[in-house]
């Protein structure tokens, strides 16, 4: 891991260098893939704006509020802790969800037909998601279970995981499984086209996420009953999904009818 990357002589953290590496490869590969399928450029700049402030926002909210009883209210008033809180610890379910709503806003208040573009580029929402996971491991972020075999990880004093302890990489995991997602979005759209990549994307990440969580040791991730946070809002957005494929196929198979 490499908490720190070194470029032309200065420090480069590797969590935000990661992410924004994801970011960065995500949009061109939009701009390319919208390009050569004729949509508007200027409309994807407004949507992926309003999409990137509103998906930080919602990640560190998500943050705050499950790690609230954790942090320090009364030193946020210290620079150098404020910088801290401000620029670690970032919840995806959080950052997807009020990225989402903010890209349909804004399709509304700009009258963009929002939902085009998203199944045109969805694929590449866990392609950059992939990237944060590496900027996870390379921040001991987000770490995994107490685990002694095959590509067990230790990780060094200052990082976020407990320093020592073999543990399972659980963020390089669940990298990988991302990008083989992004991928499988990807070839299925370019066979069936964009009509359900959407459904598939969320039931797709909803398991893997689901599953992922059961290989974490962090704290700070909430719990109810007997499931984390996170795995509730992956299996609402399975069920969601699922349900929107049952209406629009059935809608399809009314129009057919009428036909």
């Amino acid at each position: 891991m490499l908490v720190t990357f070194d470029v032309f002589g200065k420090s480069l953290p590797g969590y935000g260098t990661a992410i924004c590496l994801g970011l960065v490869l995500a949009t061109v590969l939009a701009v390319f893939h919208l390009k050569k399928r004729g949509f508007d450029l200027d409309d994807f700049v407004i949507l992926e704006t309003y999409g990137i402030f509103f998906g930080f926002l919602g990640a560190k909210l998500l943050h705050l509020i499950l790690a609230f009883n954790e942090i320090e209210w009364s030193r946020l008033s210290e620079p150098a802790y404020l910088a801290y809180v401000v620029q670690y610890g970032f919840v995806f379910y959080g950052g997807v969800i009020l990225a989402v709503a903010a890209v349909f806003f804004a399709g509304k208040v700009h009258k963009i037909d929002a939902m085009s573009y998203f199944r045109e580029v969805v694929f590449l929402i866990p392609l950059a998601h992939g990237f944060g996971r590496i900027g996870c491991f390379c921040a001991g972020c987000c770490f995994g279970i107490p685990y002694s075999g095959p590509l067990a990880v230790t990780f060094p004093e200052g990082s976020s995981a407990p320093a020592g302890i073999p543990l399972f990489p659980v963020q390089l995991f669940e990298a990988v499984l991302l990008f083989l997602i992004s991928g499988g979005i990807y070839l299925f759209q370019k066979k069936r086209g964009v009509k359900y990549t959407v459904e598939a994307y969320f039931i797709s990440y909803g398991i893997v996420r689901f599953f992922t969580e059961l290989l974490r040791w962090d704290e700070y991730r909430g719990r109810f009953l007997f499931l984390y946070t996170s795995q509730w809002i992956s299996v609402l957005l399975v069920a969601a999904a699922i349900i929107s494929l049952a209406v629009r196929r059935k809608k399809t198979e009314r129009l057919e009818a009428a036909e």
